[in-house]
């Protein structure tokens, strides 16, 4: 890691050309996620090609599980990230060292937590998941060994959002690369190799997050960063805790949200699946796993462009350049635009390729592409659920945040996914992705709008 990149100072994000810095902060972002993506495409390819079409499910099941859990290091890390980059843009550095550090107090005690409700409710978990059937003996073996690398993983993502936030968004991809590029070869190792089965997959998941925080440990430790670690800030300061839970709490009640999503999912897809002859409830939970194996690494230039507007809109804001604010947000609504349209494409005209990759199984081969067809029909309008909210978490409102969070998940799509299956079946599901996209990209592009013509004024 070369010496300019660690010395880089945050004042960058309010000075240089918006296109150019945007480009600056979102590529590396988008590289990272796009390594992660590629890491859970691989982990499915080893699973269903080694283990069978069920892990996939499995892999499926406790993803949204694992999430949940770490979402609490991710949500802390947002809000403390917030905090970061505004203080930052003020000039107010002792508050940007006050937020790192009871951001690290809260994520330990909050993932411990976690960790211990997981390791003694897991069955109940799993089966509300969906880890119905002869998923749920793989589903076990899996999260048993996953679960004790949620503390790293909830710990990287903590400090992964406040790389970004302090401008050091090369050194939080390559914070990304490591965990992925580490996973990757040990799933090759453990499962083709040693024939360990899904407690391979397990440990290379754990170690893999245990990589991730260990790379980033040291870079804090020896004080590379703008951001230190300082134990006698670690003490719970309650108004910066309060704001950060403020503004974290939107992406723990969105991580939620998609958590009640796969609930409702995973068992409507098990009860329609048995009932429509042919298909069978463990393989349409497969199918839908499939499918939300390529949601991430479809999107990551998406999300990359998310999590690099984020620090530039919050040190801007906070250093009142409103007008470079308004600027950035069309820049990144205009590149992501033309970038979804090209992803979409991509994902409905190869809808019929994509589950051969997987799987040589003929149920997956046959059911999958219709489901990723619709899934995916309305991607080039998914950056406007990504950026409206992020705008928000960056300056600080909770309230507008956590509202256009919720509204595509919460107020649509779950709704619809228990409704349109009385009258279409199980394709009723698949409908609900595009219909559901379409009306919340609507409601949060009014938002968007209506707020930047306040920063005008």
């Amino acid at each position: 890691m070369s010496k300019n990149i660690i010395e880089e100072k945050s004042s960058y994000l309010g000075i240089d050309p918006i296109p150019r810095l945007l480009l600056r902060q979102a590529l590396p972002a988008a590289i990272g996620f796009m390594v992660m993506s590629v890491n859970m495409v691989v982990d499915t390819f080893f699973v269903g090609q080694y283990i069978g079409e069920l892990a996939i499910g499995a892999i499926s099941v406790i993803f949204p599980i694992s999430f949940l859990f770490s979402s609490i290091g991710m949500s802390i890390g947002i809000g403390g990230g917030s905090i970061v980059s505004r203080s930052l843009g003020k000039g107010e550095k002792d508050k940007a060292l006050l937020s790192f550090n009871n951001q690290i107090t809260l994520t330990i005690i909050l993932a411990i937590v976690a960790l211990i409700v997981g390791l003694f409710f897991k069955v109940p978990i799993l089966n509300a998941f969906g880890a119905k059937g002869g998923i749920m003996p793989l589903a076990i073996s899996y999260f048993n060994i996953v679960i004790l690398g949620i503390p790293f993983l909830a710990l990287s993502m903590m400090a992964n959002n406040n790389l970004r936030a302090e401008g050091k968004a090369k050194v939080a991809m390559v914070a990304l690369l490591i965990p992925s590029a580490l996973n990757i070869f040990l799933d090759y190792v453990f499962i083709d190799i040693m024939n360990w089965g899904m407690e391979g997959a397990g440990w290379a998941t754990s170690i893999s997050y245990l990589g991730c925080a260990i790379f980033i440990g040291y870079f804090y430790i020896s004080g590379k960063g703008e951001l230190k670690i300082r134990p006698q800030l670690f003490k719970i300061d309650n108004t910066i805790v309060s704001e950060i839970f403020s503004i974290g709490s939107v992406n723990l009640v969105r991580q939620g949200t998609i958590s009640l999503l796969a609930i409702v999912l995973n068992n409507t897809l098990y009860y329609y699946g048995n009932i429509e002859g042919g298909m069978g409830g463990e393989i349409a939970i497969s199918v839908y796993g499939l499918a939300t194996r390529m949601t991430m690494f479809a999107l990551f230039p998406l999300i990359g462009i998310a999590q690099g507007f984020m620090p530039i809109a919050g040190y801007n804001f906070g250093a009142k350049k409103f007008l470079r604010v308004k600027q950035v947000i069309n820049t990144a609504m205009v590149s992501g635009l033309v970038i979804a349209t090209f992803i979409g494409g991509l994902l409905v005209f190869g809808a019929e390729l994509i589950p051969h990759i997987f799987t040589k199984d003929e149920k997956l081969i046959k059911y999958a592409p219709n489901a990723i067809f619709w899934i995916f029909s309305a991607t080039p309008i998914i950056v406007f659920h990504l950026i409206p909210p992020s705008f928000y978490q960056a300056i600080g409102k909770a309230k507008p945040a956590l509202f256009l969070t919720l509204i595509r998940q919460g107020v649509f799509l779950i709704p619809l996914v228990l409704i349109l299956p009385r009258y279409f079946g199980i394709e009723g599901i698949w409908y609900s992705f595009p219909i559901s996209d379409v009306f919340s990209a609507i409601i949060c592009f009014y938002f968007l709008k209506r707020s930047t013509k306040k920063l005008i004024r």
